[in-house]
């Protein structure tokens, strides 16, 4: 087998998996004494326990500008919202797109744009199917802003899903993240919401299939730059507008 066949089908894990695994792994051993047809679902449960925890190299587009998508799965809502309150954002509603997983995606999240990680906020909640616009409001979530050099500011916030019971976040508030990089996950089918900055458009459309930190959701709005005033003549004396 080649060595890109190999990298197609054999992916690492993340290490949150690995007792998942584990615990599988040892159930389908013990049902192995039991029934070899047990043993064999006890099989193919351990081998989805491993690529649910798949963590594969992804590599963002190289262009400045770019929102990346945080999470891998299908675009299932778009429309305007307000950022969760526990973040201290302003009330001002919002592009949010979100993002659901099923229990086949890979669920390692990453930071949709490069910047500094300026509040991290839990919230606990219900568990909704995720799927559903009320998972947002009412569902336990962990919710990141993260202001951009350029003074602009993006809000992600991970949600539990109706399986989902255990959200895990990596970083602390004052990580300073590159567009890409890894900052949780969420355990067992869940849901993304991305709010983007004031004045951004999505790129991306309902039913979308997104790759985590490879496809863009959407491009910042160039930042209007200041126009140049005129210069006021002066004579050698620097008296504005005196005559030689």
């Amino acid at each position: 087998m080649s060595l890109r066949m190999t990298d197609t089908f054999i992916k690492p894990m993340h290490p949150e998996g690995i007792r998942f695994v584990a615990i599988f792994g040892a159930i389908t051993l013990g049902l192995w004494l039991v029934s070899d047809f047990l043993a064999l679902i006890g099989l193919g449960l351990t081998v989805w326990c491993y690529y649910f925890f798949r963590d594969p190299e992804r590599v963002p587009p190289a262009r400045d500008g770019l929102v990346i998508s945080p999470a891998d799965g299908i675009v299932s809502i778009i429309e305007p919202a307000v950022p969760p309150a526990e973040l201290g954002m302003d009330a001002t509603p919002r592009t949010r797109v979100s993002i659901f997983m099923s229990v086949f995606n890979c669920h390692v999240n990453r930071v949709p744009v490069a910047g500094e990680v300026t509040a991290i906020a839990y919230h606990p909640g219900k568990f909704f199917n995720a799927s559903l616009d009320k998972a947002s409001a009412e569902n336990e979530r962990n919710s990141l802003r993260v202001r951009m050099d350029c003074g602009r500011e993006l809000a992600v916030v991970q949600i539990a899903g109706l399986v989902a019971r255990r959200i895990v976040c990596f970083i602390e508030e004052g990580a300073r993240m590159s567009a890409g990089e890894r900052f949780g996950l969420i355990r067992f089918g869940s849901r993304l919401d991305v709010y983007l900055p004031e004045g951004t458009e999505p790129l991306v459309s309902v039913g979308q299939t997104m790759v985590a930190g490879e496809t863009v959701l959407a491009e910042l709005p160039a930042v209007p730059q200041p126009e140049p005033q005129p210069e006021t003549g002066t004579d050698p004396a620097g008296v504005p507008g005196a005559q030689a």
